[in-house]
């Protein structure tokens, strides 16, 4: 063979090899973590089995503060169940220093969810319990974490279960939120604002916030068709609201106007010594 022809050769074959070692070295290497978070990515998949379970240890009842929002005019108010389950008296703050006691607590069997009853509740939310979701999509969480008003903005990540575990057993599909931003002040827990909703960007209510990982920068809502089968149950007729759009600049105003119209309030649970 001649020189020219061997020249040919050689480098044909190191061009094969480097091939070769360079799609063994690619799958050998992790995966790049699929883009989620993108504004406009796919549609939410339904509830799957092998989606992300986080457990919940709910124990004996003890004074609390959460968050609920009014769902009507007509004094109806959603809260997460784990806010008023097992407290002897809920009140609704309405004023400084003035809270008003509640009618009834009616608790979901199958959601985190609770229905409060009072006399009235002049500003409700706008729902939105049927327009499909789609990941990324920005979600404003509203409410009292720490007893004091605050609010945070994530993007939606993907379903999760929530397993609960002690005084009561339950397994249920909810939404994981990842946080990208909190208004000035609010830092540490999110304890507080369970109970609270979740504002899309046209200001309308998709969830109830039941849970939070604060190690990993997550917060953690029910599932909108759960909300919607808890209100058909109870024959609850929602109302809209006033509504203005969320964004990343807003999203604090916005939901101080939110509480200053009593869309969205604290609760106080107090448990007999």
């Amino acid at each position: 063979m001649r020189k020219f022809d061997w020249l040919l050769y050689v480098t044909a074959l190191g061009l094969i090899v480097f091939v070769l070692f360079a799609q063994g070295d690619h799958a050998d290497a992790p995966e790049a973590p699929p883009t989620v978070l993108e504004a406009d990515g796919p549609t939410l998949p339904p509830p799957s089995p092998f989606d992300e379970q986080i457990l919940i240890q709910v124990d004996a009842p003890k004074n609390g503060i959460g968050t609920a929002f009014a769902v009507n005019r007509k004094g109806q108010w959603i809260t997460a169940r784990h806010v008023v389950d097992g407290c002897d008296s809920v009140g609704l703050l309405v004023a400084p220093g003035q809270y008003v006691p509640v009618d009834s607590v009616t608790l979901d069997a199958d959601h985190d969810l609770a229905l409060i009853s009072t006399g009235r509740s002049p500003n409700p939310v706008e729902l939105d319990l049927a327009t499909p979701l789609r990941i990324g999509s920005k979600g404003y969480h509203v409410g009292y974490p720490q007893g004091r008003p605050g609010e945070v903005a994530t993007r939606l990540m993907s379903r999760s279960n929530l397993i609960t575990r002690g005084r009561r057993e339950n397994s249920e599909p909810i939404l994981a939120w990842a946080e990208f931003g909190r208004t000035r002040g609010l830092d540490g827990t999110l304890g507080g604002i369970s109970g609270g909703p979740v504002f899309d960007a046209q200001g309308r209510v998709r969830g109830v916030i039941v849970a939070e990982s604060p190690r990993r920068g997550r917060i953690y809502t029910t599932a909108p068709d759960s909300v919607e089968a808890f209100l058909t149950r109870l024959n609850i007729s929602p109302e809209d609201g006033p509504a203005e759009a969320f964004d990343e600049e807003t999203y604090g105003p916005r939901s101080d106007n939110a509480r200053r119209l009593l869309q969205v309030v604290k609760v106080a649970c107090k448990v007999k010594p």
